[in-house]
């Protein structure tokens, strides 16, 4: 193992405090602002409505629908039937992954290249940009990360280790972790091509090999089932745009900085095919970025969270550099190459503070479905019809029923629970234009006109065609991406 400064061995507690310190810092960064100012949108009021009907009701569900998020959903309904339905219990299952993949970076840093690249990596990850975004959102994605990180630490030690007949729990661990992520985002088999390269640039022998491929199959074989399941609801992705050249940026950025990271770690290093930072970090990086952009050449695919676990390889990375600074640093600066990576993470908290408030905001998200709750209940009157344009915006009441309390949803034939839909079934135009025609007030939940996309539904067309033709605006109120209209009927 690499030396740190003048430590040749390290002690108990720098072996403690290398992951703790990443793990509590990421922690701290999760749990401020968590609630952002009581918002949820969109994506979470799914988990939110969700997470909230019966077992059965879920299983119902993802047979028509968002079968590719089906372990996720129970989880989450576990955690609200133990802990009730609120933000906190929402995204604090994301800040406790995240805060478990820094403790897994910080693992495989020191491991790699001593205590500060392990310390460097562990403070790095959750101050990325695109990790603060997912550090507070009741989606899947951080628990992919988290997973991934414990999958490269457990290849790490076996590849430290080399073959021995005690390794197959670790390998079983494997498997089975890969299998888990794969199960809550099924893009995530994209780390075993990464662990493949990295058992390429280090020169694995075959004995390696034939473990990870049959440990890895085993992982593979087991989300077979569900990714070709899944994919008889690729409509649900439909809304992707195709691949531009732009949204190429962004990648290209993170392996710009990946690969100054990989130079970093490698430059001091005599054994070029050496277990490394490099080796594991970069691949891991890479990997996951380059075969989502592949894949999105056939079907649009390119969305940054589905491979939100390579930030796991890019904190590696920094880590990498970090210790290569102090390495640097400390024959002419001891003193001050043992306070560089503290306060370079203190410098960063102040320099990405904007990106980080914003993070924390309601504005950082498109809509606000809670907002728009609290004008409905304010605006609604006792016997008051609601309708919602596109029929997703029914999510505002699913997840605030209270708000709604009192309102007939005259457009609904059957609800999300009972038609195993996420958005329910609504009744054919004409039943929908002759059920508007007897109400004397309605309220109209739809989008704010900044986000707002003319419908395309016929049932929407025909919402807007009566609301137009014999209602009168009387309140209008837009608030956090959505607006609710009341129209009351003339004469």
């Amino acid at each position: 193992m690499p030396s740190d400064i003048s430590v040749t061995t390290e002690s108990r507690s720098r072996r403690v405090l290398v992951w703790l310190v990443p793990l509590l810092w990421s922690l701290g960064l999760g749990l401020w602002g968590l609630s952002r100012q009581d918002s949820v949108w969109r994506d979470e009021a799914a988990t939110w409505q969700v997470a909230g009907r019966s077992a059965g009701e879920i299983w119902a569900m993802l047979g028509h629908v968002d079968a590719v998020h089906g372990l996720y959903y129970l989880l989450m309904h576990c955690l609200f039937e133990v802990f009730g339905a609120s933000t906190a219990t929402l995204r604090l299952p994301s800040v406790l992954a995240v805060s478990a993949a820094a403790a897994c970076v910080a693992l495989i840093g020191r491991r790699l290249a001593g205590f500060w690249a392990g310390l460097g990596g562990g403070l790095a990850l959750g101050l990325l940009p695109a990790v603060q975004f997912y550090l507070q959102e009741g989606r899947p994605y951080a628990l992919v990360a988290a997973g991934a990180g414990l999958s490269t630490l457990l290849l790490v030690s076996l590849l430290e280790r080399g073959p021995g007949r005690r390794a197959w729990p670790r390998w079983a661990a494997y498997g089975i972790t890969v299998l888990v992520c794969a199960l809550l985002n099924w893009l995530s088999l994209l780390v075993l091509p990464a662990h493949a390269a990295t058992l390429g640039w280090v020169r694995s022998g075959r004995r390696v090999w034939l473990r990870w491929a049959a440990y890895g199959s085993g992982a593979v074989a087991g989300a077979l089932p569900l990714i070709l399941f899944s994919r008889g609801q690729s409509d649900q992705v439909s809304w992707i745009p195709p691949l531009t050249w732009s949204m190429l940026i962004g990648p290209g950025i993170l392996l710009v900085i990946g690969g100054l990271g990989a130079w970093a770690d490698r430059s001091g290093r005599p054994d070029r095919g050496a277990l490394s930072v490099a080796a594991v970090g970069l691949p891991l990086l890479a990997v996951p970025q380059l075969g989502l952009i592949g894949l999105s050449l056939v079907q649009p695919l390119f969305q940054d969270r589905y491979v939100l676990f390579s930030m796991v390889g890019l904190a590696l990375l920094v880590g990498a550099a970090l210790a290569a600074a102090v390495r640097a640093c400390a024959p002419r600066f001891p003193r001050a190459a043992v306070l560089l990576v503290p306060g370079l993470a203190g410098v960063s908290v102040l320099a990405l503070l904007p990106v980080e408030l914003d993070k924390r905001a309601p504005a950082s998200r498109i809509d606000d479905v809670l907002a728009v709750a609290g004008e409905v209940a304010g605006l609604k009157r006792d016997g008051d019809a609601v309708l919602f344009v596109p029929a997703a915006r029914r999510d505002t009441a699913l997840v605030s029923p209270g708000a709604f309390g009192g309102l007939a949803d005259v457009a609904l034939a059957a609800s999300p629970a009972a038609s195993a839909t996420l958005k329910g079934e609504e009744a054919d135009p004409a039943r929908i234009r002759a059920a508007l025609l007897g109400q004397r007030r309605v309220l109209l939940v739809t989008d704010a006109e900044e986000v707002a996309k003319p419908p395309s539904a016929e049932r929407d067309k025909a919402k807007e065609a009566v609301l137009r033709e014999h209602f009168a605006v009387v309140a209008d109120r837009q608030v956090r991406g959505r607006r609710v209209t009341v129209y009351e009927r003339r004469g």
